[in-house]
């Protein structure tokens, strides 16, 4: 049987390693931060001594302008280098708008595996156990920074039919697109003025339109944002009413939405249905421990009843996640 200490010990493993992962991450963004503060004075008194030609001016100002100018170290340079999948991880924070270096989020990674391996081991020295838990300790920052994007695209989308009638309605005043992008910069919100002004930026800058808007579709994941740079790319070629043509593509986007929402009140019984399986059982043996702690430490205290636990709670994600592909339709 566990006994009072072995939970209490667990608990304050995690919770040790946790604020050292914590202290950890926070003190290696503060050195990150003050590198890039120092790194950009350098910079912007080398422009301002004039030490450079103008090629190298525009290629200064870029990197100032996309924050190219933080590295981590060497020795973590080299980690990094090795592990899989750092190109799609050092992708998705660019697309989530976060600070953190790949090496950053390694670490914390690293840090909050060995947190939940740790608490794993005190608990229940089961060698399964640890390493399931180190695993899905390892899973959360990566949750977290998809949470993070999907929540920045999702803003993006919801303001972007109003950013395009906006660079629709300027474009008929008269103005260049390279003002309408200004525009839009200036009177909307994150992250829709973020990403234009970024590219009205860019641009200003030396750097081609069409590569700052690709770079823009690239960060913000959508059909409908490289529906936009393509209609303006060839518009930019073979001519044509550009007011128009964003005109069509903000009215279609209105539609899509339109759709969506209909979409939602038809899946919201099956959502209902899976979080209400998903919560079901938790809630339940939450009850029956607390009514009866004797009939329900079996499945604690002998071995057969931590492999039908693991076993449960497997299946009840699985379930869960069937439930949310069924429900999940995309448009």
């Amino acid at each position: 049987m566990n006994q009072p200490g072995n939970w209490s010990g667990a608990i304050l493993g995690f919770i040790a390693v946790s604020l050292a992962v914590v202290t950890m991450a926070l003190l290696w963004e503060a050195f990150q931060e003050w590198r890039r503060r120092r790194a950009v004075a350098e910079q912007i008194k080398h422009l301002s001594e004039g030490a450079l030609g103008s090629s190298g001016s525009g290629e200064i100002s870029l990197a100032l302008l996309r924050g190219e100018d933080g590295e981590d170290p060497k020795w973590l340079q080299a980690v990094v280098a090795i592990l899989p999948q750092r190109r799609d991880i050092a992708h998705l924070l660019e697309q989530a708008n976060m600070s953190w270096s790949v090496g950053t989020y390694f670490l914390v990674t690293f840090g909050i595996a060995a947190a939940f391996g740790i608490a794993g081991m005190i608990l229940v020295p089961v060698p399964l156990l640890p390493l399931g838990l180190a695993a899905a300790g390892a899973y959360l920052p990566y949750a977290y920074v998809r949470k993070r994007r999907t929540r920045r695209v999702d803003a993006f989308e919801k303001h972007f039919p109003e950013a395009i009638d906006l660079l629709g309605r300027s474009i008929r005043a008269g103005h260049a697109l390279n003002s309408g992008l200004e525009v839009i910069a200036e009177e909307l919100p994150d992250p829709v003025s973020t990403e234009f002004r970024q590219v009205f930026e860019e641009q200003k800058f030396g750097l081609p339109l069409r590569d700052s808007l690709l770079a823009m579709a690239d960060r913000i994941p959508l059909v409908d944002t490289r529906i936009f740079v393509t209609a303006v790319m060839i518009q930019r070629e073979s001519g044509g009413s550009l007011a128009e043509i964003l005109d069509n593509l903000s009215y279609t986007i209105r539609e899509r939405f339109k759709i969506r929402r209909q979409l939602k009140v038809y899946t919201a019984q099956g959502r209902l249905t899976g979080y209400l399986l998903a919560v079901l059982p938790i809630v339940m043996g939450v009850i029956i421990f607390t009514v009866s702690p004797e009939y329900m430490s079996v499945l604690f205290d002998e071995s057969m009843g931590r492999v039908a636990l693991g076993s449960a709670a497997v299946l009840q994600i699985l379930g869960y996640l069937s439930i949310r592909k069924i429900i999940d339709i995309d448009i």
